[in-house]
């Protein structure tokens, strides 16, 4: 007879990979890495949030990249907020749930930053804004960037994360592809650099417009790199792609990439590409 019943708590469990055994796995202890499956314990991540088996980095906030990408940073165009000119529904909602998610008015954020004493103009895409989608206010922000940019003599440093084009904006975030590629367009025209690198997801309308358009392009680990998502494309050519299609490694072996990045290098990295290609070009 049992005096006792059995308590359902994790001592004294052995949990197994079913969903009732996630159910038991208290929030926040395990991360399950999305390209290798491995299952880690959060505790086990460092500030880089980068998975210890295979270093695909995972989805990172603006702010919390900031912190460990640079040495200091002074923000710019940080009061410029989306508007809504479809009056979409619910769209209100989702702008303010970004905003609290993320800290930010809108899905990028922008500024001067020092990268070990070098200087540049950066851009963090925020994938907890409406998957860092781009809408008006994301283009405009990033246009003004890159031509301030321009006045000041700086390179500039993009980092990706996006769905693509924001939906609840219509035509007016198409136009946003434009824009920045010509803001970039003119920045290379004065001989200066500027540097992409492609951070999960990297998708759309941002793939296909200034995120390939930079004079360096890296991409971290595993990146999922593509315009158009794999359902989208294998109902439309009626074939079933590759497992590896979309990761950046693919993409680096087509010519499209110029090296991946781990992100504990990516500060000495970019300092050491401004160091000695940062200056104008006349």
């Amino acid at each position: 007879m049992r005096l006792f019943k059995k308590r359902n708590t994790l001592s004294e469990h052995r949990v197994k990979a079913s969903r009732r055994g996630d159910d038991l796995i208290p929030a926040g202890i395990l991360k399950r890495c999305p390209k290798c499956h491995e299952e880690i314990f959060a505790s086990r991540l460092d500030k880089y949030l980068t998975c210890p088996n295979c270093d695909y980095g995972f989805r990172i906030p603006a702010k919390k990249r900031l912190a460990w990408l640079t040495d200091d940073s002074r923000e710019w165009f940080a009061d410029m907020k989306p508007a809504d000119p479809l009056h979409f529904p619910d769209y209100d909602a989702k702008i303010s749930k970004g905003q609290q998610a993320t800290g930010l008015n809108e899905a990028v954020w922008t500024g001067q930053a020092s990268f070990a004493g070098e200087q540049a103009a950066l851009a963090i895409m925020d994938p907890y804004f409406i998957m860092g989608s781009l809408g008006q206010a994301t283009g405009e922000k990033l246009a003004r960037m890159i031509e301030r940019a321009t006045e000041l003599e700086l390179a500039v440093v993009i980092f990706t994360a996006s769905g693509g084009a924001r939906m609840q904006e219509g035509i007016y975030s198409l136009m946003q592809m434009a824009k920045v590629t010509n803001a970039l367009a003119l920045h290379k025209q004065a001989g200066l650099l500027s540097i992409v690198v492609l951070t999960d997801p990297t998708t759309g309308g941002v793939t296909a417009s200034f995120a390939s358009e930079g004079d360096i392009t890296l991409a971290e680990p595993h990146v999922m790199v593509a315009f158009a998502g794999r359902r989208v494309i294998e109902q439309t050519i009626h074939e079933q792609l590759p497992a590896d299609a979309q990761d950046a490694e693919t993409v680096l072996k087509h010519g499209f990439i110029d090296h991946i990045v781990l992100r504990q290098v990516e500060k000495a990295t970019i300092a050491w590409l401004l160091k000695n290609g940062g200056q104008r070009h006349d």
